[in-house]
């Protein structure tokens, strides 16, 4: 068993240089930083965002993720891990205390006292619940072994005995506080005068007019003190010399009890809990999420059910319906041209196809019922996008550069996603400029969706698959959104168009004659 270094990483090598603070260049093109913004919004403390910037690119790190992922679908490993987060940010805040109360000795050291307590007992709860039959991923299991053995060790035992026993001490302490002459004086609790709560009654006993009933008033739970609290603390101290000589000589030894791995974990498994907690909300909505397989060959790539997660986030709060799509590839194709009308999913699709190997390269569950992706090695996007004044070129230039940067860069193992390039220039010259770019990735033998308004271009070559959204046959004004393996076929969206608003020539006729 190895020995546990990360709950992110399964090579400790990798873990050291694994997160990326700047977003990957095609994140806006994909609608990725919108996924990312509401995955990592309500866990800003953790700092989850570089983790969305760094894909994996080898089978075992990324099957080390989605086993961990499995086990923490499970309910009842989730509560108990959420659990444990909560505490240790309950730590956290205790620590924050000191900075707080640096003025004040012993209110520092009970805070630092509390931090500790609170830290072995998440520390106890969590290696139990880890003893739960739901552990099966690797990433846990070395935790689990790796938590039996911190909870064994001198220190550990030690801290968390200590702690207990120096929270009872205190607990136990009773004292009187005598105010005369606005003066305050400290002393011993020695059961003097009785019992109050018969003294009271009975000094009060003459305006007992009738039936009594309750009032509560609620105490203000304050973590402010004073300089006067801070004075009777200074004689407690004076009057219990042991108890505080102890707190003072454990603060001063534990100073660093948070174990760096354990620290180290609470971050790491929020990038678990956050994406599963998103992902959540679209499974309510009847979407469904699996465990992507990665392909041995590229002919294997296929997926059923999936959807552009960003978009299907922002249908669930308009309450609209949300299509799913499939794809596939088979022997030599590569390239999946896709067709239609306007507004038909098509930009959607290419999006979709784009963010499910991503994510799948994250070790994440992906939207759809099945699928078999591949692991690339770098992904390109080339979007629509208007004139940039700053760099004086033209909309044609801009395609060409970004294009050329795109075709020096890719390999067999690349994903190149295409939309609506060279839209800026004639019919003739955007067909001849793109057979020539998609004849380059075709002999790069990369995998590219290329989205357009050009039909020839959906029978290239071999490696072409001709991919057409369609529309609503009872409808032709409507949309499907819905991607089909078909041949390309511009006029026929025309030819529907034209028989709906009887333009055809059999209906210019009838309309004539009549």
């Amino acid at each position: 068993m190895m020995q546990f270094q990360s709950i992110l990483f399964r090579d400790s090598g990798t873990a050291q240089d694994a997160e990326s603070h700047e977003a990957p260049e095609f994140f806006r093109d994909l609608n990725l930083d919108q996924v990312v913004e509401t995955v990592t919004r309500d866990f800003k403390e953790y700092d989850l965002v570089p983790f969305f910037y760094s894909p994996l690119q080898d089978f075992p790190s990324i099957t080390y993720r989605q086993e961990v992922m499995e086990d923490l679908e499970n309910e009842v490993l989730m509560r108990a891990v959420q659990q444990f987060a909560d505490q240790m940010k309950e730590m956290r805040n205790c620590l924050a205390k000191l900075k707080v109360f640096h003025e004040y000795r012993y209110v520092l050291e009970r805070w630092f006292l509390c931090a500790t307590d609170v830290y072995a007992g998440a520390i106890w709860e969590l290696s139990c619940a880890l003893e739960s039959d739901h552990v099966h991923s690797q990433g846990l299991l070395t935790f689990r072994n790796y938590l039996k053995e911190y909870t064994k060790s001198e220190p550990f035992e030690q801290i968390a005995a200590e702690a207990e026993i120096l929270k009872s001490t205190l607990s136990s302490i009773r004292y009187c506080v005598n105010l005369k002459s606005g003066g305050v004086t400290i002393s011993r609790f020695e059961q003097e005068g009785g019992d109050f709560g018969s003294v009271i009654e009975k000094t009060f006993e003459k305006f007992n007019g009738g039936a009594a009933f309750e009032r509560w008033m609620p105490l203000r739970n304050s973590v402010e003190v004073n300089h006067i609290q801070s004075g009777v603390l200074d004689r407690l101290a004076m009057l219990f010399p042991g108890v505080f000589e102890r707190l003072n000589d454990f603060y001063k030894r534990h100073r660093d009890f948070l174990d760096s791995r354990i620290a180290r974990f609470d971050r790491e498994v929020q990038f678990y809990i956050a994406y599963l907690s998103y992902i959540r909300r679209l499974r309510q909505a009847n979407l469904s999420f699996c465990r992507p397989r990665f392909a041995t060959a590229i002919s294997d790539v296929a997926c059923r059910d999936a959807v552009d997660i960003a978009l299907a986030n922002r249908l669930i709060d308009e309450g609209r319906r949300i299509v799913p799509n499939d794809f596939y590839l088979a022997d030599q194709e590569r390239i999946l041209v896709v067709t239609g009308p306007n507004q038909g999913g098509k930009t959607t699709f290419a999006r979709m196809f784009g963010q499910i190997h991503y994510l799948a390269s994250l070790g994440c569950p992906v939207p759809g019922t099945e699928a078999c992706l591949f692991v690339f090695d770098q992904i390109f996007t080339n979007f629509e996008r208007g004139e940039d004044i700053a760099n004086l070129r033209g909309k044609l230039q801009d395609d060409l550069v970004r294009i050329r940067r795109i075709i020096d860069g890719a390999t067999p193992l690349s994903l190149i996603l295409m939309n609506e390039v060279f839209s800026s220039t004639t019919f003739r010259d955007a067909l001849y400029l793109s057979k020539m770019v998609m004849k380059r990735i075709s002999d790069l033998d990369a995998v590219c969706v290329w989205v357009t308004f050009l039909d020839e271009l959906a029978s290239l070559n071999e490696k072409t698959v001709s991919m057409t959204s369609m529309i609503d046959a009872a409808n032709p004004g409507g949309r499907t959104f819905k991607i089909r393996r078909k041949p390309a076929d511009g006029l026929a969206f025309a030819i529907a168009l034209a028989q709906k608003h009887r333009v055809t020539y059999e209906g210019l006729k009838a309309r004539v004659g009549a």
